[in-house]
């Protein structure tokens, strides 16, 4: 994971302790796959897999940590956030959710709804309600309110392997790619979770006495 360059002052403790938890079973799991190469009839294929396993599980919670550690700086709202997007991924209900940061979106979105009210995990969390007018858009945040919806966002055409990413992802990608925003993004297929900054796109966990 590429790292912004900003201050990083945060402690989030169930993240942290889960994080060097995750690289302690990588060190285990890579001392295994040592061990097994000096075994001749060994095949060293199930330890591989197990490694890129755990390579997979530790990123999803580096990738936790250092979400709210962004978010923190930008809004006061980011447990409330956390929650919203937990919820979500439950229900397999889609989502696009823009955290407006130093630099000003304005110019790289096609505005949509003006909402201007207080952020709550409730009130965002029923945006994305299917049915709801507002939910096939994204939500602008910006400090501690939910200032607009169905906002639609630049797409981007980014290939992950042969595959091409879903609307919600592209736009996700897109205006990380033109803007320091950072864009959450929950599948209504799968029910995972994302988010984007810096043209990149990271999963994250979404067991809840992690997020908050």
């Amino acid at each position: 994971m590429r790292c912004i360059c900003i201050e990083i002052n945060c402690d989030f403790s169930p993240l942290k302790e889960q994080l060097i938890k995750s690289l302690n079973n990588i060190s285990v799991e890579v001392n295994k796959g040592l061990s097994a190469l000096e075994e001749n009839n060994y095949c060293l294929l199930g330890e591989l897999a197990k490694i890129k396993e755990t390579f997979e599980k530790a990123e999803a919670v580096a990738a936790s940590f250092y979400l709210n550690c962004y978010l923190s700086p930008f809004t006061d709202k980011y447990l409330d956030i956390s929650t919203c997007i937990q919820h979500l991924s439950i229900k397999r209900h889609g989502a696009l959710i823009v955290i407006e940061r130093k630099d000003q979106i304005d110019s790289f979105i096609r505005a949509g709804t003006a909402i201007g009210a207080k952020l709550t995990h409730s009130l965002l969390e029923s945006i994305f309600y299917p049915g709801n007018p507002l939910h096939d858009g994204a939500v602008l945040v910006r400090a501690n309110q939910i200032f607009s919806a169905a906002n639609v966002l630049p797409l981007s055409n980014i290939l992950v392997g042969e595959k091409k990413l879903g609307t919600r992802h592209r736009a996700a990608i897109g205006l990380s790619e033109k803007s320091d925003a950072l864009v959450l993004v929950v599948s209504e297929e799968t029910g995972k979770v994302s988010f984007a900054m810096d043209g990149e796109i990271h999963p994250i966990i979404t067991t809840s006495s992690l997020l908050v």
